[in-house]
C-alpha cells in the first residue's frame, strides 16, 4: 500500500470512528469560594479536588452522585460573572424522590412543574419548554416533561429534569449502562410494573421467562427502542 492509500485509508477510519469528546466539566462562576464549597457539599455531591496557590488561585470540583461530568468553581478561573450561568440540568428518575432529598438537605426548591399546551411564553424563569411553567408532575409522567428548580447561594440556576426513557438516538443503543444504585433500582420497580401488565395480558399464567423479558424491557428502555409488551 502507498503512503497515499495509507493516508485515505486512516482518513476513512477517522469519518466511521469519530474521536469520543465526552463533556468532562462545567465551570460556574461564583463571588464566594467556601459559600460554594459549602453549598455543594449539602447537596450531597462528591468532592473531587481542591486546590489553591497563594492568595490568587483557588479551584474545587465536585460531582453529582451518578453523574460522569463534575462542576468546577473558585477564584481566577473564570471571567463569567458571579451567578450568570443558568439552565443547569440533573437528570433524575423520579423527580418527586429527588425534590425531597434537596429539601431533606435544606436546599429551597421549587414545586415541581412541567409545560402544558402550545403557548411558551409567560411570566416564569424560561426552561427548555419556554417560560410558562404549570404547576406539579406531568399528569402522564412523561419522560422530559417534569422539572423541579434550584439554584446556588450565587445564583446559578439549577433544573431537576425527570427522565425515564431515552429518545431514540440519544444514546449508543449497544450499550446499557446505569449511573447508579438507585437509578438501577428504579428502572427494575418500571420493568416490574410492565411485566405484570404482560402477565395480565397473558392470562395471569406466571412468565418462566420474566428474567428475559425485564433484561429486553431494561435495555429498550434505555436506548429508546420499542418496549416488549
Amino acid at each position: 500500500m502507498s503512503t497515499l492509500q495509507a493516508r485515505e485509508a486512516a482518513t476513512q477510519t477517522a469519518k466511521a470512528r469519530p474521536i469520543d469528546m465526552k463533556l468532562e466539566v462545567i465551570v460556574i462562576p461564583v463571588a464566594d469560594v467556601e459559600r460554594a464549597k459549602s453549598f455543594y457539599s449539602k447537596l450531597g455531591w462528591r468532592l473531587d479536588a481542591e486546590f489553591t496557590s497563594g492568595n490568587d488561585f483557588h479551584i474545587i470540583q465536585f460531582t453529582p452522585p451518578g453523574s460522569p461530568a463534575s462542576v468546577i468553581f473558585g477564584k481566577n478561573i473564570t471571567a463569567a460573572a458571579p451567578g450568570s450561568a443558568q439552565g443547569l440540568y440533573l437528570v433524575v428518575s423520579d423527580i418527586e424522590a429527588a425534590r425531597r432529598e434537596l429539601l431533606a438537605r435544606g436546599i429551597a426548591a421549587s414545586d415541581v412543574f412541567h409545560h402544558e399546551g402550545d403557548v411558551h411564553t409567560g411570566p416564569d424563569e424560561p426552561f427548555l419548554f419556554g417560560s410558562r411553567r404549570t404547576s406539579g408532575a406531568d399528569p402522564k409522567h412523561g419522560t422530559y416533561r417534569s422539572y423541579v428548580s434550584f439554584s446556588d447561594p450565587d445564583g446559578n440556576g439549577w433544573l431537576l429534569q425527570e427522565v425515564t426513557q431515552r429518545l431514540p438516538g440519544r444514546i449508543d443503543t449497544d450499550q446499557t449502562t446505569f449511573a447508579s444504585v438507585s437509578d438501577l433500582a428504579a428502572a427494575f420497580r418500571r420493568a416490574e410494573a410492565a411485566h405484570g401488565e404482560h402477565e395480565k395480558r397473558n392470562g395471569g399464567v406466571r412468565d418462566e421467562n420474566w428474567a428475559d423479558w425485564y433484561a429486553e424491557y431494561l435495555a429498550a428502555e434505555q436506548s429508546g427502542k420499542e418496549l416488549p409488551q
